[in-house]
């Protein structure tokens, strides 16, 4: 039996880069297409002009929150240079979530960066910090009425891709680019990814502090930053490595979150580890697009240990999904995930929403054909057709959950 708190919010998240297309100060932008394999964003889904179509097809269907971006390179494409179009463009993206009866989410960073901070050493540079602190000093006066913020999207990820970037800069290092969001499959294989350097994650718990304090002074939202977790599957033997895997990966990430008013958790698949550290994945007939096994119990998993690290910080599940192109597959998958949930709840695991990722079919970091989005996107024409999936979730949510145990609320 399936039961979710009162209050508790349904919908689902979109990136700012991933889906607004044209983000042409960015420093992905910048850096699309210079590597072999790597797609370009383009237009991405038009969710700049369309972004209150995507909206009322959140509200229509029974969807409760909407979690968007800010992106900092449209806000500040040149330092020091605040653009009040821009910010009075997001504003009326707020706006207009709000109108619909829907709860809006907002992150205030999601991976990608000015392309001047990228010039002067992206979150390398001795500036760095302050340059975001200031940044977001700049958007708390389009933050009226804004519930929850999250200040940096999985920073432990974004200090694994700033390694990458040291990698990427070594000629003998340039290789065919894979999303490191992409786990590998038949027709990319991945390297072994280096883990974040804890002294660029440290940097990001300090700008995500600063943010937290400037954003407690100005507005009243709830405010945190979401975490990529791994969902460590701990075989026999495996113990010790599993600990300090998770230390490096997320952990100190989840640590740093103790003072936090929430903490988003942010799990699609699971990473055995034994003795020797991370058990290969031998490949399944399930398996998801981008390589991960089936593991829809992954969500719980992960929020038990999010839950434990923090020390009882509310939990909300800004991200879950499964790259896959049989929407069956999808809604058993992302059943599977809120039975976990709601097993969680059931434990005393405080958890107040579930967003699935993602909304859209959209540009999956260097490439386009990972689809996770619950809304398919016509790529010429923009047209959004809602996947069977789309519906069924809307329905759940109409419901608060009811309908998963074949019932109305």
């Amino acid at each position: 039996m399936t039961t979710f708190p009162d209050g508790f919010l349904w919908g689902a998240s979109t990136a700012p880069h991933q889906t607004e297309g044209n983000n042409t100060a960015s420093d992905f932008w910048a850096n699309e297409g210079r590597m072999p394999g790597m797609e370009f964003s383009g237009d991405a889904c038009d969710s700049y002009h369309r972004y209150g179509e995507d909206v009322r097809l959140l509200a229509d269907a029974g969807y409760t929150a909407y979690r968007f971006g800010i992106e900092w390179a449209r806000i500040e494409p040149r330092p020091g240079m605040i653009s009040k179009a821009q910010l009075a463009h997001y504003r009326r993206m707020i706006e207009t979530v709000q109108q619909a009866g829907l709860t809006p989410v907002v992150t205030l960073h999601h991976f990608t960066n000015p392309q001047w901070l990228a010039q002067e050493g992206g979150w390398l540079a001795d500036s760095a910090v302050d340059r975001y602190r200031s940044y977001v000093g700049a958007v708390t006066g389009i933050l009226e009425g804004v519930d929850w913020i999250a200040t940096i999207n999985e920073p432990n990820m974004l200090a694994m891709m700033t390694g990458m970037a040291r990698l990427a800069a070594d000629p003998e290092a340039a290789k065919e680019w894979t999303s490191p969001t992409i786990e590998g499959d038949t027709e990319r294989p991945r390297p072994q990814l280096p883990p974040p350097d804890p002294e660029i994650g440290r940097r990001f718990i300090r700008a995500h502090h600063a943010a937290r304090e400037i954003l407690h002074e100005r507005t009243d939202a709830k405010v945190g930053w979401t975490v990529a977790n791994r969902a460590y599957e701990v075989l026999p033997g495996g113990e010790q490595a599993a600990r300090e895997l998770s230390w490096v990966w997320e952990d100190l990430y989840l640590e740093a979150a103790r003072g936090d008013d929430f903490i988003g958790v942010q799990s699609y698949s699971t990473i055995p580890v034994g003795p020797d550290g991370p058990v290969p994945h031998t490949p399944q007939p399930d398996d998801t697009l981008v390589g991960t096994p089936y593991r829809p119990d992954a969500v719980g998993i992960a929020a038990r240990h999010a839950w434990e690290v923090t020390g009882g910080v509310p939990i909300l599940i800004t991200e879950n999904g499964i790259a896959t192109k049989d929407d069956e597959q999808r809604i058993s998958y992302t059943r599977g995930a809120l039975e976990a949930v709601s097993s969680a709840v059931a434990d005393g695991v405080d958890i107040r929403g579930y967003l699935h990722w993602s909304l859209l079919d959209n540009y999956e970091w260097g490439h386009w054909d990972p689809t996770f989005g619950l809304i398919a996107v016509d790529r010429e024409t923009f047209a959004r057709t809602p996947k069977p999936s789309f519906t069924w979730l809307g329905d759940v949510a109409r419901t608060g959950g009811a309908s998963l145990n074949g019932g109305a609320r």
